[in-house]
């Protein structure tokens, strides 16, 4: 009877198989490599960091209410007792003191939405780095960027509903933004908080962005990421049996299926000991939002931190052209600024691509930052030019904290916003350089073994063994003189030849 019941499965198995292919596509998706190397590890945290973030996200839905009618807080926390306060501060405070486990559950979604973008911006990092952005990447690319946007436009969109006063201030600012843009500012502000400020749409409409349209366009996006990261196959580093035809590494089951589970519990065992360890945006001692108050030392979060210090850099710049008055201070900062840096990102793999000439053939392998010594610098000069903008974002705190005068302080983040970049951008592409020499010589001298040994000349020489241990990406002997030089604009390597060469740029 077993043998008759397991010949009627295998026979329904086959007879599935033969009009769905699911035995051969799923064996060759299960046996599919993925290299071994933990930078690839990074758009992982982010994809973890998501779930946890739809998982808190959907238990907060259940309680939280997205109101601006001004209701008597009764709650448990007694400093606010009998105070008129929003129905989203109510339902907040509520959630937090009031529900089982639900300050755990509030906290360990601020703190998954903070890692997600970082993991975000950390994973587009390592592509730009190591050049995974090229072809047949570059749209790949472009989706993650669009990821990026859409995730900080989500986290500022949560960051505002509980109608605190910190978040209401971040509102009030958001509010300046849309009225600074010539023409269209003035019905873009009324149609978002749908009167004068504050309003009583504001709130409701975010909610309906934060746990509707964008969660379901990141999903979405993260969804088409991933399709095209298992259609166009994983880049990997340069090694022993590293080509660009093929992928080394781990096959999909059981090996990378194991590590990447323990990479999600993880992540989530840690999102959890923060919400419970570490306190993160305490609404209750901000109190509930009124027009006519703002509190000292506000700050945002740290994703949206550098348009705060750009905002605070820019002069009182002012141009009145017939009967509109232009608000550069805020315009260019708060809205050139950022469209400039996301069509920069955009174009940027197109553009490196043109000048180098690598867009003709598809590219699989990672270059090391080293080897690219002008994308490096470029990269380098980019994340100083944000270090700078949020260190400004909190100038007022810092002048408070080391006794500086504010203005002084604001002309310094101005002057280092000019130079601080330049500087980084030609101190990068100089230690690449150095590395690339250091690492040519260490190649075809060997390793020093510490031995100085006395010549018959009379002169002294230290002793060399040859080279027997690399990291990931390191070329290896023999090397071989290139066959063309490297683009003098770029600093393009060789394709030809494993070993580094030193470049005029």
């Amino acid at each position: 009877m077993n043998h008759e019941h397991g010949a009627a499965g295998e026979r329904l198995a086959n007879a599935v198989d033969a009009r769905l292919p699911v035995h051969d596509g799923a064996g060759q998706l299960l046996r599919k490599s993925f290299p071994d190397h933990w930078s690839f590890l990074l758009g992982e945290i982010a994809l973890y960091s998501l779930i946890v973030l739809v998982l808190t996200g959907v238990w907060l839905t259940f309680f939280f209410e997205p109101e601006m009618r001004d209701v008597v807080y009764q709650g448990s926390y007694v400093p606010l007792l009998g105070q008129p306060v929003s129905g989203a501060f109510d339902s907040t405070l509520r959630i937090s003191f009031d529900v089982r486990g639900g300050l755990l559950m509030r906290q360990a979604h601020h703190w998954a939405a903070l890692v997600f973008v970082a993991a975000i911006g950390v994973h587009l990092l390592r592509v730009f780095f190591t050049g995974a952005f090229r072809r047949p990447r570059e749209m790949n690319w472009a989706i993650g960027v669009t990821l990026f946007a859409l995730a900080l436009a989500e986290g500022f969109a949560g960051y505002s509903l509980p109608d605190d006063l910190l978040s209401g201030t971040g509102l009030r600012i958001a509010q300046g933004i849309m009225l600074s843009i010539p023409v269209a500012g003035t019905y873009l502000a009324m149609f978002a908080f749908g009167s004068e400020f504050p309003g009583h749409d504001i709130v409701p409409r975010l909610y309906s962005l934060h746990i509707l349209l964008l969660p379901g366009a990141l999903i979405a996006l993260v969804t088409v990421h991933l399709i095209l990261v298992f259609h166009l196959k994983h880049t990997h580093w340069r090694g022993p049996g590293h080509r660009n035809t093929n992928v080394v590494g781990k096959p999909l089951y059981p090996q990378f299926t194991a590590s990447s589970l323990g990479l999600s519990l993880m992540v989530s065992g840690l999102l959890v000991v923060l919400a419970g360890a570490v306190q993160i945006n305490p609404v209750w001692t901000y109190g509930p939002y009124r027009p006519d108050q703002v509190s000292t030392g506000s700050q945002p979060d740290w994703y949206v931190g550098f348009l705060e210090g750009s905002l605070r850099l820019v002069p009182p710049w002012e141009t009145n052209f017939a009967g509109h008055t232009l608000m550069w201070n805020v315009l260019l900062p708060a809205v050139v600024l950022p469209a400039l840096f996301f069509l920069v990102l955009y174009a940027y793999p197109f553009a490196e691509q043109r000048l180098t000439g690598e867009g003709r053939q598809e590219q699989h392998l990672c270059d090391r930052p080293r080897e690219r010594p002008v994308r490096t610098g470029l990269g380098v000069a980019g994340i100083t030019c944000y270090g700078v903008l949020l260190l400004a974002g909190g100038n007022d705190v810092m002048a408070q904290t080391f006794r500086i005068s504010v203005n002084a302080l604001t002309w310094i983040f101005r002057v280092a916003l000019v130079l601080a970049p330049v500087a980084a951008f030609l101190v990068t592409r100089t230690v690449c350089r150095a590395l690339l020499h250091a690492e040519q010589e260490r190649l075809t001298e060997g390793e020093e073994t510490g031995e100085v040994r006395q010549t018959l000349a009379g002169g002294y020489e230290s002793g060399h063994r040859p080279v027997t241990s690399f990291r990931p990406g390191a070329p290896r002997r023999p090397l071989s003189l290139p066959d063309r030089p490297p683009d003098s604009r770029t600093g393009t390597p060789s394709r030809q030849h494993p070993g580094p060469e030193h470049r005029s740029r």
